[in-house]
């Protein structure tokens, strides 16, 4: 399920998408990712980000990692990296239509693409104080259609931003 982030007056400002419902349902049966390597599972330590529900992991919680590579045209910029999801079916993120609160705060990436699949210079970064208004403001730039949420530190994709049609 993708969510809306909308503004205080409730006008959806972007769609922000986890991880396809599909992709993860393969990853676990199959037990190997798009790349074909295995998937690892592991115990939850706690803040992890997890794309399928776009909220951190608790501690405890089963998990696993897999290499994912987002939806792009081919280009050179198409990359996989690794990305962690529950082990088991979640009800996926709520439907509260915002920005997911586990991840106020947190600084990311703003790697924003055009409908080549090669990243526009709208490129930048937020220290996670308003998430939603740096994201919105990289996707009213012209030409950019696509937006990935990155963690600084491992560069590893939280979710994909679209803007709203």
């Amino acid at each position: 399920m993708d969510i809306f982030a909308s503004d205080t007056t409730d006008t959806p400002l972007f769609r922000l998408h986890p991880i396809p419902p599909e992709v993860i349902t393969s990853a676990r049966t199959t037990g190997v990712d798009v790349a074909g390597h295995p998937i690892v599972r592991q115990t939850a330590a706690g803040r992890e980000p997890l794309r399928c529900c776009l909220r951190n992991a608790q501690a405890g919680e089963e998990l696993i990692l897999f290499g994912y590579r987002p939806v792009l045209p081919v280009s050179p910029y198409l990359e996989t990296g690794a990305v962690f999801t529950h082990a088991e079916p979640c009800a996926g993120p709520p439907a509260s239509g915002s920005y997911p609160s586990d991840w106020i705060g947190r600084p990311q990436v703003l790697r924003a693409y055009d409908e080549r699949g090669w990243i526009h210079p709208a490129s930048t970064h937020h220290d996670g104080s308003d998430p939603a208004a740096a994201i919105a403001a990289v996707l009213a730039q012209p030409g950019v259609v696509q937006l990935h949420l990155r963690n600084v530190a491992y560069g590893c994709l939280n979710a994909v931003a679209t803007p709203v049609d």
